[in-house]
């Protein structure tokens, strides 16, 4: 007698919002590539984000600012490949969406045809508030970016703790509405104080997911080369590692170069 398979349910954006309702935390890891995205999934993470960090922890650049659109729908495509059940968002990378709705629609409308991601996020407030609304206009989930935004590193001059002043945090609170109204899914908080994400949380309708925003959020992200211990030299506050990779990593190498060198591998169980 045949078994059924059992079915796999897809998280949604209505699974998130109900998440949220009934107080649930949404876990959200960034993944880049098949083999990890496979990995993700099959834990049971809810989100996984396509992050513009690959162009730090993928490519070795200093910031986020190189990476392109083609290379963004790359990392896309791959991470689709491994996914059965996580709702799967991709960055709108820098310079594909400010300051010309058109292209953001444009941009938007790339990453989900030939990716097929589940949706996009992209950073700021009032000042992308047209891109918001032209790729809403489209079908397209858009989750919104405040407080620290990477891509404009060179405008803050500092990864330090985003809205710490009034009027900051009185900006950030008024966009966080704004994303709200305008009917994006949810909205990330990176690097902001914890009061503030809280406040943020409890006053508008969508999930909030914090990055060094403090444990109020409706849920948390962090890159997962860095939770897993994968990098070595980046070390906020906010980010705890659940393994030490790097140098369990790096020992193995080491013991398979010496192993090697010596004819210990292949041993005659290893050949054919």
């Amino acid at each position: 007698m045949s078994t059924a398979k059992e079915e796999i349910k897809r998280v949604t954006v209505s699974t998130l919002q109900a998440m949220k309702e009934s107080g649930e935390k949404i876990s959200m890891l960034t993944a880049y590539d098949f083999s990890m995205a496979r990995i993700l999934d099959d834990a049971g993470c809810e989100v996984l984000l396509v992050g513009d960090s690959a162009s730090n922890v993928m490519a070795g650049h200093e910031t986020t600012l190189p990476i392109t659109l083609d290379q963004m729908i790359y990392h896309a495509q791959s991470v689709i490949r491994g996914v059965h059940r996580a709702f799967v968002i991709v960055d709108l990378p820098f310079g594909s969406y400010q300051g010309n709705s058109r292209e953001a629609l444009q941009s938007a409308i790339r990453i989900m045809k030939e990716s097929g991601a589940h949706g996009v996020k992209l950073e700021g407030g009032e000042e992308v508030k047209e891109s918001i609304v032209r790729i809403l206009s489209a079908g397209i989930p858009v989750m919104g970016h405040l407080g620290l935004t990477p891509q404009s590193i060179y405008k803050f001059g500092t990864y330090m703790v985003r809205a710490k002043e009034e009027f900051e945090a009185e900006k950030l609170m008024k966009d966080a509405k704004l994303l709200d109204e305008l009917g994006c899914f949810g909205v990330v908080l990176e690097k902001i104080p914890a009061k503030l994400a809280k406040l943020v949380t409890d006053s508008i309708s969508i999930p909030t997911i914090g990055i060094g925003a403090g444990p109020h959020t409706s849920g948390q992200v962090l890159v997962t080369h860095d939770l897993l211990g994968l990098t070595k030299d980046f070390n906020p506050r906010f980010l705890r590692r659940y393994l030490n990779l790097y140098d369990d990593i790096k020992s193995a190498v080491e013991q398979y170069i010496v192993e090697v060198k010596s004819s210990d591998f292949p041993n005659k169980k290893e050949q054919y």
